[in-house]
């Protein structure tokens, strides 16, 4: 067990631990789902949690059952909790619950998914008020130890008061009388202007175990009497394994067993990985590709571009006035068509879990965004009921949308499933995690802007063709058909919302599906739709002869907040004033995941295809901000995932295969391509907006708008790779 994070907490081992540190306090929290009442062990102590544990020596134990990979939300959630709590920070660590311990308690912890930049914005509310019903009960019980009214005390850094008798104790010597009272049935948060511990820029929890290489990954999980699977999956999706001959590697050394997995997979079981993939690499292997063989790139590409025509159905996503008529009677129009490939997750640490099957009990160890998803996969791959399951999770090596999705899960069950009471360790290699991703969906999208005589713009149609994440993996929340999440960015209203205001708007999406899996991929819809919308207002703003900026502010009057932040960004890059001499410059704004953000960019081209980018700012308005310095990390994270994707992402199909299938042919930007980065926050106030994601979707755009304005040159599509420009 790690310092800050749990690989494995069970009834069991919850009971020994606090019986081993003495007794301590557990928080039921009655959520809208029904939490239960505290849970206490046969010696009086507290069994089970859901928010926070307070020990003896004053540690307090935070829950979080969000998952942490990378983003800072186990930090943030903390400190959610704490400043409620009114505890001492520097004795605060953290643990994950088990989805298996909440689904038994009613899901006393809420959702498990952490996608959407929603970890934060979406459980603040609950896990603020676990730590103020903790609190709460602390005083209470204190109190009544002293026999005074709980209304006159205090606390401080997990020190309670009595000023008037001049008594004080502390949260670990009360917890044990608090665990035994009936929690408030109404509690008060902090206004925010009273914060101290939300808002603040603190060391992250999880960097010390990250640093010294004492922090439990995935692929780090081992249990006694372990062994290791490989696997190889159909590369063409949709086909399916045909046969194998299992007799030409039996005997090769370490390997135990040959397995099927479903009906489009087999994998290899041995003593070590290496020993399972070399003899899965030497195993003869027969597939049915089936149709999808013949899919490819270019045919991909024709069939969206023919969505793109006004005469194919498509779904309305937005939509005021008559913008076709309008364009048709404008004094002026513009037109262009543009595209985004697919993008592949490419977590450092590829797709594996371990899982340990019996007929009694099938337990799980995995890095996941989705401890219930995982659960659910579970249960259904063991076949066995929900007390008799269970997921430990462990922390992710990158997420990115990526282990929001629970394949490997399932296929690591199904193995273990045929050698019970056997733990098996199923790692994909990097071939298999490139050639099997859910990845960033395909599109194209073409755009019409229409002016009257006096260039001002009165109407604009889009039409987005392709590729529906929803459909692939969520086809409940369609919406009779459609799929809301493709309009992110250019939506009516919502946590996507189209920032600018034009008479005659047309928004719409002609659905396309091929057979190449889409998921959600860090920044999802948003990173297309920005590169659309906002290299075209450039476009629009070019015909107009108006400066950029200066075009979007005028369509920008009902958006307050959009143009807040595009405001601060142009502040900050200093577009009103000359760049420096063969520098130069572009910005971008949109909404994504609640909040509101924009970015600009400085960069400098040598031969007309080398980009040196020097400088990229950005500035968001998510609401609140729990931990600034973390906001930084993130839009500095964000930037190198979007430049990486609009440099060098970008995955093509040949015989219905991804082409892609390790760094080497899909890359990374390395550090001395990195720009410098500047961050601006604007917090407004009274909303919760994401962090994590939304600025990836101005990174392309603005840099793109930059390249227009240092050559003359637009480029319509990515990967750049693709028009031979690359980082100088």
């Amino acid at each position: 067990m790690n310092k800050h994070i749990s690989p494995r907490m069970n009834r069991r081992a919850f009971v020994v631990g606090t019986a081993a540190v003495g007794t301590g306090l557990a928080i039921g929290l009655d959520l809208p789902f029904g939490g239960p009442a505290v849970v206490r062990a046969a010696d009086g102590s507290p069994e089970v949690n859901a928010w926070v544990v307070v020990r003896p020596d004053d540690t307090v134990v935070i829950r979080i059952a969000r998952s942490e990979m990378g983003q800072g939300s186990l930090t943030g959630l903390a400190q959610l909790v704490a400043e409620e709590l009114e505890c001492d920070w520097s004795k605060v660590t953290t643990e994950y619950p088990t989805p298996g311990q909440s689904v038994a308690r009613k899901r006393v912890w809420g959702d498990f998914s952490t996608g959407g930049s929603r970890g934060i914005r979406s459980s603040q509310d609950y896990v603020r008020k676990g730590g103020a019903t903790a609190r709460m009960m602390l005083i209470e019980a204190a109190a009544n130890e002293w026999k005074v009214p709980a209304s006159e005390c205090t606390v401080a850094r997990g020190i309670i008061t009595h000023k008037a008798s001049g008594k004080t104790t502390t949260y670990g010597k009360v917890a044990e009388a608090a665990a035994k009272l009936t929690p408030p049935a109404e509690v008060k948060l902090k206004d925010p202007k009273d914060w101290t511990i939300i808002g603040k820029g603190l060391l992250r929890l999880d960097t010390a175990d990250k640093t010294t290489g004492t922090m439990v990954y995935g692929i780090d999980v081992k249990l006694p009497g372990m062994l290791n699977a490989a696997i190889k999956d159909c590369p063409v999706f949709g086909g399916k394994l045909k046969s194998y001959d299992e007799a030409k590697v039996a005997g090769m050394k370490g390997v135990k067993k040959v397995v099927k997995v479903g009906d489009t997979a087999v994998a290899v079981v041995a003593d070590t990985w290496w020993h399972a993939k070399t003899a899965l690499d030497a195993l003869p292997i027969v597939w049915d590709e089936g149709d999808n063989a013949k899919v490819s790139s270019e045919s991909i590409a024709k069939w969206l571009a023919e969505g793109l025509d006004n005469d194919q159905p498509a779904y309305v996503g937005n939509k005021n006035g008559d913008a076709k008529a309008a364009i048709a009677g404008a004094a002026k129009k513009v037109e262009a068509v543009y595209s985004y490939p697919y993008q592949n997750h490419a977590t450092m640490e590829p797709m594996n879990a371990t899982a340990l099957y019996t007929a009694d009990k099938c337990e799980v160890w995995c890095g996941t965004q989705n401890g219930e998803a995982a659960f659910a996969a579970t249960l259904e791959a063991s076949g066995l009921p929900a007390e008799k399951c269970d997921v430990h999770k462990v922390m992710p090596g990158g997420g990115f949308g990526r282990r929001g999705q629970t394949d490997y899960v399932r296929q690591a069950v199904m193995i273990a499933k045929q050698m019970p009471g056997t733990p098996i360790k199923l790692v994909w290699s990097r071939e298999e995690d490139m050639a099997h991703g859910r990845y960033h969906p395909i599109t194209q999208c073409k755009m019409t802007g229409a002016f009257d005589a006096n260039n001002n713009l009165v109407a604009l149609h889009y039409r987005l063709s392709g590729q529906s994440i929803l459909f692939s993996l969520r086809p409940e929340a369609l919406q009779n058909g459609m799929d809301p999440a493709a309009f992110q960015g250019v939506a009516q209203s919502g946590e996507a919302a189209f920032g600018y205001s034009v008479p005659n708007l047309l928004v719409e999406h002609a659905m396309r599906n091929p057979h190449v899996p889409p998921g959600f991929w860090r920044g999802v819809n948003v990173n297309h739709n920005a590169i659309y919308m906002e290299c075209f207002m450039d476009e629009l703003a070019q015909a107009a002869g108006q400066d950029p900026l200066e075009f979007r502010r005028k369509l920008m009057g009902n958006h307050p907040k959009h143009l807040a932040v595009l405001n601060a960004v142009a502040e900050k890059i200093g577009w009103t004033t000359p760049a420096p001499k063969g520098i130069y410059r572009g910005i971008a704004q949109v909404m994504g995941y609640g909040s509101y953000v924009a970015g600009a960019a400085e960069i400098s081209v040598t031969d007309g295809n080398k980009i040196k980018v020097h400088r990229i700012v950005a500035s968001t308005d998510p609401g609140y901000v729990v931990n600034p310095a973390q906001v930084e990390r993130q839009i500095a994270g964000s930037f190198v995932y979007g430049l990486s994707g609009l440099f060098y992402g970008g995955c093509t199909v040949k015989d219905g295969k991804i082409e892609q299938t390790n760094f080497d042919t899909y890359n990374s930007m390395r550090i001395n391509e990195m720009p410098k980065v500047e961050s601006v926050m604007v917090p407004s106030g009274g909303f919760w907006g994401g962090v994590g994601e939304p600025t990836i979707g101005v990174a392309a755009p603005a840099v793109l708008n930059a390249y227009f304005a240092a050559t003359g040159k637009r480029i319509r599509s990515v990967p750049l790779r693709d028009q031979n420009i690359t980082f100088a």
